[in-house]
């Protein structure tokens, strides 16, 4: 019986989801619903109360840059003090962020008390969401870690972008605004759950028997660029993978508005560009396994998105605001974003141990685009304009591009089109 169990995979090991952790990936999915739901609409929300959009993008780029110092601590915490520990604690400063910036922040009106708690609230969802891609880097095999890196980027997108912007459009019109933000609080420890409690699966980082102590492990973290200079790429490509992502609900939904597009239909069209980016992260993880990691970054992530993202915003002028052409374009770029999911299964591959140290500059180049993305409207909306911003974005997308080219593992192994899995793989693993 024992023998049969061995020798003939599972579904989800085909699919490239380890077995182990298919709890903690529908867990990842709730948490980031919960996380999401004020996505799309708290920055036109918080004009119509009143504050400036600068105002505006400066309370996102604070959340953005706990959210960065958070990213980058979840790496190393993970592997120092095991995932399980470091996403409990990024639980608990979620939701004493969340009391604080609508109990007290928002129904007070008060700017100081939102900046504060706002940023608290920032340190939860990377050391929660962050900690199990690091669990997800040592659970699977090399051959499958795009796939299963694939799946993560599936979850974490589709709770964040889709199911919480279409649940916030449902939300906001039953519950109010505030309510759906207290709501959030349910649906994360929902998501916690499943993911610390009905996942039983144990985390052995490859350097357990180490005597490294625990700062030393936060130390690694950063020193990991100068062993490894290409991490440091990666963590560039990362940043620019999704600053457009955040920076485009700071101000797109009021260029969207001046073509007729409500809050909700701005919703409908956040999330449906997330529901096709969640889709194409699990086909470019195959393709990237495929066709190469590196390559698959470079043409569908990086010129794609240069290209789609110039689409996108001049869709409604070119279509006399038609909605399903601004609605395709978007999906399209939605798609091209996904082509940098193989990042993911690239970066901790350029190192054969410390890769907790590896994903922590990853996780960081996922973290600061919530501070990037913001920063670079309020810097430049004022003198630019809308379309100044927008070009801006889409010359980072082919800066991304050319920085891949550069991104090489030992070997040339997973970036070429044709390669022996069996002989350049097994020395990466370790």
């Amino acid at each position: 019986m024992s023998i049969s169990t061995q020798t003939k995979p599972s579904m989800l090991d085909k699919v490239g989801i380890p077995k182990p952790l298919a709890w903690g990936y529908l867990g990842i999915m709730i948490f980031m619903m919960g996380d999401g739901v004020e996505q799309g609409w708290l920055s036109p929300f918080l004009l119509e109360r009143g504050m400036s959009i600068q105002q505006s993008a400066l309370l996102f780029t604070v959340y953005g840059v706990t959210i960065a110092i958070s990213s980058w601590f979840s790496g190393v915490l993970a592997e120092g003090f095991g995932p399980r520990k470091t996403m409990l604690t990024g639980l608990v400063l979620y939701i004493l962020g969340t009391c604080g910036f609508v109990g007290y922040g928002l129904n007070g009106q008060n700017y100081g008390i939102m900046l504060i708690t706002y940023a608290v609230r920032g340190f939860g969802y990377p050391l929660f969401a962050y900690s199990f891609l690091v669990w997800i880097t040592y659970r699977s095999p090399q051959e499958k870690l795009g796939r299963a890196v694939g799946w993560f980027w599936f979850v974490f997108t589709g709770g964040l972008n889709v199911f919480g912007a279409y649940y916030s459009s449902w939300a906001i019109q039953h519950l109010g605004y505030l309510n759906t933000l207290w709501s959030s609080i349910f649906w994360v420890c929902v998501g916690a759950l499943f993911t610390l409690v009905l996942n039983k699966d144990k985390f052995a980082p490859q350097n357990k028997g180490k005597t490294s102590s625990k700062a030393a492990e936060l130390v690694k973290g950063l020193t990991i660029v100068k062993e490894e200079p290409k991490v440091l790429l990666g963590g560039i490509v990362r940043i620019i993978n999704t600053t457009a992502q955040f920076a485009f609900p700071v101000f797109l939904p009021t260029y969207m508005s001046q073509f007729g597009f409500s809050t909700t239909t701005w919703l409908t069209i956040w999330g449906t560009i997330f529901t096709s980016n969640i889709l194409f992260n699990l086909i470019f993880g195959f393709v990237g396994d495929r066709m190469g990691w590196r390559n698959t970054v470079m043409w569908f992530g990086g010129v794609g998105c240069a290209l789609t993202t110039l689409l996108f915003f001049y869709s409604p002028q070119f279509s006399n605001a038609n909605y399903w052409v601004v609605l395709l374009c978007g999906v399209v770029w939605g798609a091209c974003l996904a082509g940098y999911v193989p990042l993911s299964a690239l970066v901790p591959s350029l190192v054969k141990k410390d890769k907790g140290a590896a994903m922590a500059i990853l996780n960081l180049g996922a973290g600061l685009p919530v501070f990037v993305g913001p920063a670079i409207v309020g810097l430049f909306i004022g003198s630019l304009g809308s379309e100044g911003v927008i070009w801006i974005l889409a010359i980072m997308y082919l800066i991304s591009a050319i920085l891949t080219r550069f991104i090489t593992l030992p070997d040339n192994a997973r970036t070429t089109n044709h390669m022996n899995t069996e002989v350049v793989m097994k020395p990466v693993a370790g």
